[in-house]
């Protein structure tokens, strides 16, 4: 039985960062969705295909199937100790599907990344300026925050009434922030 750690918040809130630090410490799989489906896009894999076809019409890949990519992901061995979700569930539909596999993979801890606004944005356009992201700007920033208050937000409430729940303030440094998250981990 594989468990799940998700690291749910707002973009530029370092889930990605955090989530790769505490996989390698404690030995679990550090799972995007944004690259798994990347993947098998590259690998030409069968799901890889379904989802290509979807992207280049400029559809969302359907939930059933980024579903599909992470239960085949998580039967891997080197997911057996655990896993950290980064980039998933994003929606409702999403939480509920990872539910349906929770005999499986049961969802231990759901850490909540919490920044203020005026940060967040200051560092994606950060980010953007050193990696040379296209899409890290002020217009598309703002869009993916609203996207994230009205889809991914309300995942908050849903796993805080499962009592599984951690706040991460994530202003500061990354160590300090990285201490706060791995002391839930220790136990």
């Amino acid at each position: 039985m594989s468990k799940l750690y998700i690291f749910l918040g707002p973009p530029g809130a370092g889930k990605g960062t955090q989530a790769s630090q505490i996989a390698k410490s404690f030995n679990l799989e550090h799972i995007s969705t944004g690259e798994m489906l990347r993947e098998h896009v590259n690998n030409k894999t069968e799901l890889g295909n379904k989802a290509k076809n979807l992207l280049d019409e400029g559809l969302l890949v359907p939930d059933e199937l980024v579903i599909s990519m992470l239960i085949e992901r998580l039967s891997n061995n080197d997911s057996k100790k655990g896993a950290i979700l980064d980039g998933f569930p994003r929606t409702m539909g999403q939480a509920k599907s990872l539910e349906e596999i929770s005999d499986q993979y049961p969802i231990v801890k759901v850490f909540v990344f919490e920044a203020d606004t005026e940060e967040l944005v200051k560092r994606i356009l950060l980010r953007g300026e050193a990696s040379g992201r296209s899409d890290d700007t002020e217009d598309s920033i703002k869009v993916r925050l609203e996207v994230y208050n009205s889809d991914t937000a309300p995942l908050v409430k849903y796993y805080q009434d499962k009592k599984i729940v951690s706040t991460v303030n994530a202003i500061g440094e990354i160590q300090d922030i990285y201490s706060s998250i791995a002391m839930h981990f220790k136990n």
